[in-house]
C-alpha cells in the first residue's frame, strides 16, 4: 500500500502546480495520470498555449519553477490590441502605461507541464505515477482509498480531482454540474506571419466570434485561437491551407501581413461548465473539473492556477490537516471567483457576437470610451493582466 496526505488525479499543469506547492511544504503527495509523462518541447511550436498572467507568474516564482518554465520558448508580451471588426471601436494598452515590464507571457502548455514535472522529480515528498489508471475510489470520514488497476491500494487524507472537463471523479461522486454550449468551436493553429508581432497580443471580434493572435517566441510566429460557429469551423477546417490563409488574413484585416498556417490545425467544441458542488467528503474539485469558460480572454489556465494557489494556502495552514472548515473555505472563495469570470465571459460573448447595427454601435462607443478614459482603461488593463 502507498500512503500520502494528498492524492491528485490528473497530471496537467494545474494538478502538477498543486503537487509542487504541497511537496515544497513537506506534505506528501501522489499524482496519478493515465497519460504519458511530460516530455521536452518538440522543435515546432505546439498548438495549445496559454497567456500566463502576472499573478500566475508570481505563483510559479514562489515555487522556484518560473525560471525553468520561462526559459522554454516563453515570450513576454508588452502590448494588447482589442478591436471590433467593421467598427470604429478598439482599445489598446501597453505595459509602460501600467508601469510594468510586461503584461504577461505566452507559453506553450507543454512547457509548463514539463517544467513542473522536472521540479517535482526533485521533491522527496512527491510520487508521480504516469501511465497509471485507477479502478475504484472509496472514502471514509477521514480517508480516501484509491485502488489502482494494478491492484495497488493508495490511501490519502484528501483526493483532489484535477482530471479535466469531463471529470470521472466529479461524475462518480454525483457533484451536480451547470453547463451550456457556447455554440462555438475553437480552431487552434500556429501561423507564420509576414509582419513581426512586436510582442503584441491581438484580438478581433468578428460577427461569428473572436479571433486571437498570440505572439510566440519567434518574431514572425503567432498562435491563433479562432472561435466561431460549428458550421463555420467545419468549413474553415475543410479549406486547403492556401484558402484558410486567405480567410485568416481577411479576418485579421491584414494587421500582420500575409499569413501561412501550419498543417496541424485542430478544432474543439467550447462549453461552459460549472460544478455547483466542489466538495464531497474528502474529495475536492479543481481546475477544469470544477469550471471551464470561453477562451476569448485567455483566462482558463490562470483560473485553474488560482484554484491551485488557494488550495496550497488552505492546506498549509496551522491546525487540523484538510479539515472541513479549511476545505469549505477553499470551495467558497474559488466558487465565487469562478462565478464572476463565467458571468463576465458570457456578457462579453453576447455583447460582441452578431452584426446587429445597434450592437456594433454600442461596442464601438464602449471600446472607444474605455480607450480614452484613463482610470477606466487602467482598471480594464489590470483585470486583463491579473493585477
Amino acid at each position: 500500500m502507498q500512503q500520502a496526505q494528498v492524492c491528485i488525479v490528473g497530471g496537467g499543469a494545474v494538478g502538477l502546480t498543486l503537487a509542487l506547492g504541497l511537496a515544497k511544504k513537506n506534505i506528501s503527495v501522489i499524482v496519478i495520470d493515465s497519460g504519458c509523462e511530460p516530455q521536452p518541447l518538440a522543435d515546432s511550436f505546439a498548438n495549445r498555449v496559454s497567456a500566463i498572467s502576472l499573478a500566475s507568474q508570481t505563483l510559479f516564482e514562489s515555487l522556484d519553477v518560473w525560471q525553468s518554465i520561462s526559459a522554454m520558448r516563453a515570450i513576454p508580451y508588452t502590448h494588447m490590441d482589442v478591436r471590433d471588426q467593421d467598427s470604429f471601436g478598439k482599445i489598446t494598452f501597453n505595459s509602460a502605461e501600467l508601469d510594468l515590464p510586461e503584461l504577461g507571457h505566452i507559453i506553450e502548455n507543454d512547457a509548463i507541464r514539463f517544467g513542473l514535472f522536472v521540479a517535482l522529480q526533485q521533491q522527496p515528498s512527491a510520487t508521480l505515477c504516469f501511465e497509471t489508471r485507477y479502478q475504484a475510489i472509496h472514502q471514509t470520514d477521514s480517508d480516501v482509498l484509491i485502488t489502482l488497476e494494478s491492484g495497488m491500494p493508495v490511501m490519502a487524507k484528501l483526493l483532489v480531482a484535477a482530471d479535466g472537463a469531463n471529470s470521472a471523479i466529479r461524475t462518480q461522486f454525483k457533484m451536480p454540474l451547470t453547463f451550456w454550449d457556447y455554440d462555438h468551436n475553437a480552431i487552434v493553429a500556429t501561423v507564420k506571419t509576414q509582419q513581426p508581432h512586436n510582442a503584441t497580443a491581438r484580438q478581433i471580434f468578428l460577427d461569428t466570434g473572436p479571433l486571437a493572435f498570440l505572439p510566440l517566441n519567434d518574431a514572425h510566429h503567432h498562435s491563433i485561437v479562432w472561435s466561431t460557429s460549428p458550421e463555420e469551423a467545419k468549413r474553415l477546417m475543410a479549406l486547403p491551407a492556401t484558402e484558410f490563409n486567405k480567410a485568416l488574413n481577411v479576418a485579421i484585416d491584414s494587421q500582420c501581413g500575409l499569413c501561412e498556417v501550419a498543417d496541424d490545425r485542430a478544432v474543439f467544441p467550447l462549453k461552459m461548465r460549472y460544478a455547483q458542488q466542489w466538495l464531497s467528503g474528502k474529495v475536492v474539485l479543481m481546475g477544469d473539473a470544477a469550471h471551464t469558460i470561453h477562451p476569448l480572454a485567455g483566462l482558463g489556465m490562470n483560473l485553474g492556477l488560482k484554484d491551485a494557489a488557494s488550495l496550497i494556502t488552505c492546506l498549509t495552514q496551522d491546525g487540523e490537516f484538510a479539515s472541513m472548515r479549511t476545505l469549505r473555505e477553499y470551495e467558497r472563495s474559488r466558487k465565487l471567483d469562478a462565478q464572476k469570470h463565467i458571468a463576465m465571459m458570457q456578457g462579453l460573448k453576447e455583447l460582441f457576437e452578431g452584426g446587429h447595427p445597434v450592437k456594433k454601435l454600442l461596442r464601438g462607443v464602449g471600446l472607444s470610451l474605455v480607450d480614452n478614459l484613463g482610470p477606466i482603461k487602467t482598471l480594464f488593463a489590470k483585470e486583463a493582466v491579473g493585477k
